[in-house]
């Protein structure tokens, strides 16, 4: 039998399938791509793009074209708390448009100093630029379509079938390693017989149970609510709860609900669908159902491993989100940044095998964390319960308004404002990083203190009014040099070209990075994570060899 051969088999085209595509691309490692659906995706799904997750479309030089995407730049990005949208605000969340951010972050420091802002955008739009750079890389083959129908490890390599949707055409393809980023109900991860783990579905009042959800739209909403535009609108009343994200900001909504005891989405029609929309507008609007469907709130679900063999797993294949703060896309984009790199340097026979195992070392601890996360968001407004009279036009509602409006202000600002969610995941116990031991400062969504201890971000700062520091890594990995007349660290420059690796050395004498960094030196990797500081360059190549995976850090 005939086969195509690649370097690497993608079944998923997603945002985890697309990310890694483009880092694996961008890398010239060949790639093919298998996605069942007939294109990217038509529904809204994920609203929200962390400020992490852009901070890497900058690194691929595409952040740009999607912070232009979605809603008009100067549409407000708040997240608004309601009874109904047209009758009653409770509370609102203010956060900048995205003409806004791109004054604003020029001028934040500590927990937000970042090169980027987060953009509320639907995940539709950023897949097609994902897409679209994907299938612009000459060793990237992108396929939608096709599914993978079967695979076999077979030791050196993995062999699999790709079967055209709707049609009887096959495909072989024997490629080094496989990759499922095939969704929640992943191909690849139950044939593998791995399981996920954790919380498989809370009951709350609202975000626990299940969803039902519309993509509409409706321009008359614009003009019925009072109140100024936000980009998520979240209805909090006892007859029906529901959140709507803005999709372009004109009148298209990704509207959900939970259903109720005894509501079924096979029994409801559109026209029951669109009174369930007017019941939390609390207005007789006009709308035009674009899809509709069901999902479950509650999980908090991560998959036991993320390897079997050469076969690896990541996106939602591996962690089931419920959408309280928009983790679940990010945390793929994340997975696949962090094993795009490490894929391409084992391939390229830069690093050992090994390299591969640390990408479950590193990734499921952080899953472990997000979804933990999401739970809690869930929790705190899921499980607050809107009182009987909060909609009643007397002082005991305007009193009741109050007080839902002081909880709900202080939970969006909880579950939105979160740089430590963003930036502080670390990955200290992994054998590739040389961790220098010392306590670091308690996880907390809030919270981000920059902190360049090897494992973590490398902390941001701005050069100048147009230049990031991160503008100034290399693609690859990057020597920076704090002080190179007294600390040159030339032995780094050696030990990574007998090696393989691709180092850029970045001088820059800088008082504020120095007092960040606290080291003359520091390795920072292609996924902007700090491997290593010091202040000499003796055991160079002990360092490189660690942290490429040759061998494994002590301690």
């Amino acid at each position: 039998m005939t086969h195509e051969v690649y370097d690497v088999a993608i079944a998923g085209g997603g945002p985890f399938g697309l990310m890694l595509a483009n880092e694996l691309g961008r890398r010239g490692v060949s790639t093919i791509l298998f996605d069942e659906k007939s294109s990217t995706a038509f529904n809204p799904q994920a609203n929200a793009t962390q400020a992490r997750t852009m901070e890497h479309f900058r690194r691929l030089g595409f952040a740009d074209e999607i912070r232009a995407l979605g809603m008009p730049e100067d549409f407000p990005t708040d997240i608004a708390y309601f009874t109904r949208y047209a009758h009653h605000e409770l509370a609102r969340f203010r956060l900048p448009s995205a003409k806004e951010a791109r004054e604003k972050i020029l001028t934040m420091t500590g927990s937000w100093s970042a090169a980027e802002l987060p953009h509320r955008v639907s995940q539709k739009f950023v897949e097609r630029v994902l897409r679209k750079h994907a299938e612009a890389l000459s060793t990237v083959s992108v396929n939608y379509g096709w599914r993978i129908s079967q695979f076999e490890d077979v030791g050196g390599a993995v062999t699999m079938t790709a079967s055209q949707v709707g049609s009887e055409s096959t495909r072989s393809v024997r490629a080094k390693y496989l990759i499922g980023g095939d969704g929640a109900k992943s191909f690849v991860r139950r044939t593998l017989g791995i399981r996920y783990q954790g919380d498989g579905g809370a009951v709350r009042d609202f975000f626990g149970g299940k969803m039902f959800a519309l993509y509409l739209r409706c321009p008359q909403f614009y003009e019925v609510v009072p109140f100024a535009p936000a980009w998520m609108n979240v209805a909090f009343n006892p007859e029906r709860r529901a959140f709507m994200a803005a999709v372009d900001g004109k009148g298209e909504f990704a509207f959900h609900t939970q259903l109720k005891e005894g509501e079924s989405e096979d029994n409801i029609s559109d026209a029951q669908a669109l009174k369930m929309f007017q019941t939390v507008v609390g207005y007789p609007v006009e709308g035009e159902i674009l899809s509709r469907g069901t999902w479950t709130a509650g999980f908090a679900l991560v998959a036991e491993k993320f390897q079997a063999g050469r076969i690896f797993l990541g996106g939602d294949a591996v962690h089931l989100f419920t959408p309280a703060g928009g983790l679940g896309y990010n945390t793929a984009v994340d997975d696949a940044v962090n094993l795009g790199w490490k894929l391409a340097s084992v391939v390229k026979g830069n690093a050992p095998a090994f390299l591969l195992d640390t990408y479950e070392l590193e990734r499921r601890p952080a899953a472990v964390r997000n979804t933990g996360f999401a739970r809690a968001f869930a929790e705190s407004i899921g499980n607050y319960v809107p009182k009987s009279d909060i909609e009643a036009d007397s002082d005991l509602g305007s009193d009741l308004r109050r007080e839902a409006g002081a909880y709900l202000e202080a939970h969006g600002r909880s579950e939105f404002n979160i740089p430590g969610v963003t930036f502080g995941a670390r990955y200290n116990h992994s054998p590739i990083i040389l961790a220098e031991g010392e306590r670091q400062a308690p996880d907390l969504p809030e919270v981000y203190v920059p902190n360049a201890a090897p494992g973590g971000r490398a902390p941001h700062v701005w050069l100048n009014s147009q230049t990031s520091l991160f503008d100034r890594f290399g693609f690859e990995w990057t020597l920076l040099r704090l002080r190179p007349s007294s600390s040159p660290g030339t032995e780094f420059v050696t030990a990574a070209r007998m090696t393989g690796m691709d180092l850029t050395v970045v001088d820059i004498e800088e008082d504020q990075l120095r007092a960040i960094y606290r080291e003359p030196l520091v390795l920072i990797r292609p996924d902007q994570v700090i491997a290593w500081r010091g202040d000499g360059d003796d055991d160079a190549v002990q360092i490189i060899e660690t942290v490429l995976g040759h061998i494994p850090a002590q301690g």
